[in-house]
Protein backbone atom coordinates (compact mmCIF):
# COMPACT_ATOMS: atom_id res chain seq x y z
CA UNK A 1 0.00 0.00 0.00
CA UNK A 2 1.28 3.45 -0.94
CA UNK A 3 1.16 6.06 1.83
CA UNK A 4 1.38 9.83 1.31
CA UNK A 5 3.80 11.47 3.71
CA UNK A 6 3.58 15.10 4.78
CA UNK A 7 6.47 17.37 5.68
CA UNK A 8 6.68 20.02 8.37
CA UNK A 9 3.80 22.14 7.16
CA UNK A 10 5.65 24.05 4.45
CA UNK A 11 3.31 23.85 1.47
CA UNK A 12 6.18 23.97 -1.03
CA UNK A 13 8.05 21.15 0.72
CA UNK A 14 4.85 19.09 0.95
CA UNK A 15 4.35 19.46 -2.79
CA UNK A 16 8.01 18.59 -3.48
CA UNK A 17 7.49 15.36 -1.56
CA UNK A 18 4.24 14.48 -3.34
CA UNK A 19 5.94 15.05 -6.72
CA UNK A 20 8.74 12.67 -5.69
CA UNK A 21 6.08 10.16 -4.62
CA UNK A 22 4.39 10.59 -8.00
CA UNK A 23 7.65 9.79 -9.79
CA UNK A 24 8.19 6.68 -7.66
CA UNK A 25 4.60 5.57 -8.17
CA UNK A 26 4.69 5.90 -11.97
CA UNK A 27 8.25 4.81 -12.68
CA UNK A 28 8.28 1.98 -15.22
CA UNK A 29 4.50 1.98 -15.84
CA UNK A 30 3.63 2.78 -19.46
CA UNK A 31 -0.18 2.63 -19.17
CA UNK A 32 -1.63 6.18 -19.21
CA UNK A 33 -4.93 5.19 -17.56
CA UNK A 34 -3.12 3.56 -14.64
CA UNK A 35 -0.83 6.56 -14.27
CA UNK A 36 -3.68 9.08 -14.32
CA UNK A 37 -5.65 6.96 -11.84
CA UNK A 38 -2.75 6.79 -9.40
CA UNK A 39 -1.98 10.51 -9.85
CA UNK A 40 -5.59 11.45 -9.00
CA UNK A 41 -5.59 9.12 -5.96
CA UNK A 42 -2.27 10.54 -4.76
CA UNK A 43 -3.47 14.15 -5.00
CA UNK A 44 -6.82 13.31 -3.42
CA UNK A 45 -5.05 11.79 -0.42
CA UNK A 46 -2.51 14.64 -0.21
CA UNK A 47 -4.77 17.68 -0.58
CA UNK A 48 -7.14 18.91 2.10
CA UNK A 49 -10.50 20.58 1.55
CA UNK A 50 -11.12 19.13 -1.92
CA UNK A 51 -14.16 17.24 -3.15
CA UNK A 52 -13.05 16.21 -6.66
CA UNK A 53 -9.64 15.46 -8.16
CA UNK A 54 -9.30 14.08 -11.64
CA UNK A 55 -8.43 14.30 -15.26
CA UNK A 56 -10.13 15.06 -18.52
CA UNK A 57 -8.27 13.83 -21.59
CA UNK A 58 -8.12 15.64 -24.91
CA UNK A 59 -10.01 14.44 -27.96
CA UNK A 60 -10.54 16.22 -31.26
CA UNK A 61 -13.97 17.57 -30.26
CA UNK A 62 -13.20 18.40 -26.63
CA UNK A 63 -12.39 16.87 -23.27
CA UNK A 64 -13.60 13.48 -22.07
CA UNK A 65 -13.71 12.29 -18.46
CA UNK A 66 -10.69 10.30 -17.33
CA UNK A 67 -9.62 8.80 -14.01
CA UNK A 68 -10.83 10.72 -10.96
CA UNK A 69 -11.65 10.65 -7.24
CA UNK A 70 -15.03 12.05 -6.22
CA UNK A 71 -18.68 12.05 -7.22
CA UNK A 72 -19.72 11.12 -10.77
CA UNK A 73 -18.86 13.94 -13.15
CA UNK A 74 -19.65 15.47 -16.52
CA UNK A 75 -18.44 13.09 -19.22
CA UNK A 76 -17.72 15.50 -22.09
CA UNK A 77 -16.74 19.16 -22.02
CA UNK A 78 -16.36 21.16 -25.25
CA UNK A 79 -13.25 23.29 -25.67
CA UNK A 80 -13.91 26.82 -24.43
CA UNK A 81 -16.79 25.79 -22.12
CA UNK A 82 -16.57 25.94 -18.34
CA UNK A 83 -13.34 26.16 -16.38
CA UNK A 84 -11.91 22.93 -17.85
CA UNK A 85 -12.74 23.76 -21.45
CA UNK A 86 -11.37 27.29 -21.05
CA UNK A 87 -8.07 26.07 -19.55
CA UNK A 88 -7.75 23.50 -22.35
CA UNK A 89 -8.52 25.98 -25.11
CA UNK A 90 -6.19 28.69 -23.73
CA UNK A 91 -3.57 26.18 -22.59
CA UNK A 92 -3.14 28.00 -19.31
CA UNK A 93 -4.09 27.33 -15.71
CA UNK A 94 -7.46 28.62 -14.55
CA UNK A 95 -7.65 29.32 -10.81
CA UNK A 96 -11.18 30.29 -9.84
CA UNK A 97 -11.87 31.59 -6.32
CA UNK A 98 -15.67 31.40 -6.75
CA UNK A 99 -16.97 29.12 -9.50
CA UNK A 100 -20.38 30.81 -9.37
CA UNK A 101 -18.72 33.97 -10.72
CA UNK A 102 -17.08 32.13 -13.67
CA UNK A 103 -19.05 32.72 -16.89
CA UNK A 104 -20.37 29.41 -18.23
CA UNK A 105 -19.27 27.34 -15.22
CA UNK A 106 -20.41 23.74 -15.58
CA UNK A 107 -21.74 22.56 -12.21
CA UNK A 108 -21.07 18.83 -11.95
CA UNK A 109 -21.09 18.91 -8.13
CA UNK A 110 -23.26 21.52 -6.39
CA UNK A 111 -20.89 21.48 -3.39
CA UNK A 112 -17.98 22.90 -5.42
CA UNK A 113 -17.14 26.52 -4.61
CA UNK A 114 -13.63 26.97 -6.05
CA UNK A 115 -11.60 25.20 -8.71
CA UNK A 116 -8.19 24.95 -10.30
CA UNK A 117 -7.61 23.45 -13.73
CA UNK A 118 -4.09 22.81 -15.07
CA UNK A 119 -3.56 21.85 -18.73
CA UNK A 120 -1.35 18.82 -19.43
CA UNK A 121 0.89 19.60 -22.39
CA UNK A 122 3.60 17.39 -23.86
CA UNK A 123 5.68 18.18 -26.93
CA UNK A 124 3.36 21.10 -27.67
CA UNK A 125 0.26 18.86 -27.66
CA UNK A 126 -2.63 19.14 -25.23
CA UNK A 127 -3.07 15.78 -23.47
CA UNK A 128 -5.88 16.94 -21.19
CA UNK A 129 -6.36 18.79 -17.92
CA UNK A 130 -6.06 18.19 -14.19
CA UNK A 131 -9.23 19.43 -12.50
CA UNK A 132 -9.53 19.95 -8.73
CA UNK A 133 -12.66 21.25 -6.99
CA UNK A 134 -13.10 22.44 -3.43
CA UNK A 135 -16.20 23.02 -1.30
CA UNK A 136 -14.43 26.15 0.07
CA UNK A 137 -14.23 29.46 -1.77
CA UNK A 138 -10.73 30.70 -2.66
CA UNK A 139 -9.15 27.34 -1.70
CA UNK A 140 -6.25 27.54 -4.19
CA UNK A 141 -3.45 30.10 -4.07
CA UNK A 142 -0.35 30.95 -6.12
CA UNK A 143 1.69 28.24 -4.38
CA UNK A 144 -0.92 25.60 -5.23
CA UNK A 145 -0.92 26.79 -8.83
CA UNK A 146 2.86 26.77 -9.21
CA UNK A 147 3.22 23.38 -7.54
CA UNK A 148 0.30 21.74 -9.34
CA UNK A 149 1.75 22.96 -12.63
CA UNK A 150 5.02 21.23 -11.67
CA UNK A 151 3.05 18.10 -10.67
CA UNK A 152 1.34 18.03 -14.09
CA UNK A 153 4.62 18.70 -15.90
CA UNK A 154 6.15 15.73 -14.08
CA UNK A 155 3.10 13.56 -14.78
CA UNK A 156 3.22 14.40 -18.50
CA UNK A 157 6.69 12.84 -18.75
CA UNK A 158 5.03 9.49 -17.93
CA UNK A 159 2.27 9.88 -20.54
CA UNK A 160 2.50 9.25 -24.28
CA UNK A 161 2.12 12.19 -26.64
CA UNK A 162 -0.98 12.06 -28.81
Amino acid sequence: MFHVERYSGSKEKDYELVIKQLQALLEGEPNPTANLANASALLNQFLTDVNWVGFYTAEESGLVLGPFQGLPACVRIPYGKGVCGTAAQNRQTERVADVHQFPGHIACDAASQSEIVVPMIKDGQLLGVLDIDSPIKDRFDEVDQKCLEKFVETLATFLPAL
